[in-house]
């Protein structure tokens, strides 16, 4: 999304890496805003949503079932994702968060959906800066992204273990569990990331949690109550608003 360089563009244009997160994060996360935008109806016409880094488009089509009569966008800039994310939702555009900017005007957007899509960005400050560029005053970010600080990270650190979701390589996994390379280039915690949304000119910044899909079987009740504390849930999903100034 945000012009890396080649070789990090050949990976992601690869198929086999995945670029859909799970369906209960992402309806989780478009229930949230469906809260903050409210019904369509005569005296609250249809919002703008864009889903930027939409990747296969699953994402946005669970979103748009619950966000019935709102606009949804589809953007990403790999084209190959936009080809599969086109047969799943009926707007779906090129865009990028470097290299000229996401093509829609300043303050055309109502939210922006923001899924799974800032741990892999190699200038994460830029993307925000394009972020609230688009979005209205007062308009919706929400954002989703891998704890670092989850509760099975604190325990694997402590046993000196790599903490899930982070990656020491494009090429294979090293030191911690799991097999799938996804690209993850930065990580967050509940506090800095609320304190890296408040600095990039966002407002009332509000961080729930999610569970993580690819948790195993028997340790998924704890990972969903763990969403009960933002700070030790596998998933970070922030909502905040565009300061107005």
């Amino acid at each position: 999304m945000t012009g890396p360089p080649a070789a990090l563009r050949d990976f992601y244009e690869n198929p086999a890496v995945p670029v859909a997160s799970g369906a209960a994060r992402s309806r989780r996360q478009a229930l949230l805003l469906a809260r903050a935008l409210g019904p369509v109806h005569d005296g609250a016409p249809a919002a703008t949503v864009l889903d930027i880094g939409c990747g296969d488009g699953s994402a946005a089509a669970t979103a748009a079932q619950v966000l019935a009569g709102h606009r949804l966008v589809g953007v990403d800039w790999s084209q190959d994702a936009l080809r599969r994310a086109r047969a799943r939702i009926p707007c779906a555009v090129r865009g990028e968060l470097t290299d000229g900017g996401l093509p829609f005007a300043s303050g055309s957007a109502d939210a922006v959906l923001f899924s799974e899509v800032i741990e892999h960005l190699v200038d994460p400050d830029a993307a925000l800066d394009e972020l609230r560029r688009v979005l209205r005053p007062g308009g919706h970010l929400m954002l989703s992204t891998p704890n670092l600080a989850a509760w099975y990270n604190r325990g694997l650190l402590l046993a000196g273990v790599q903490p899930v979701f982070s990656e020491v390589s494009m090429r294979r996994i090293h030191g911690r569990p799991g097999t799938q390379v996804v690209g993850h280039l930065r990580l967050y915690t509940a506090r800095a990331l609320r304190g890296f949304l408040a600095a990039s000119g966002f407002e009332d910044v509000r961080i729930a949690g999610a569970p993580y899909h690819d948790v195993p079987r028997p340790l998924r009740p704890l990972d969903r109550a763990a969403c009960h504390v933002p700070s030790l849930a596998s998933i970070l999903l922030a909502h905040a608003r565009r300061g107005r100034g």
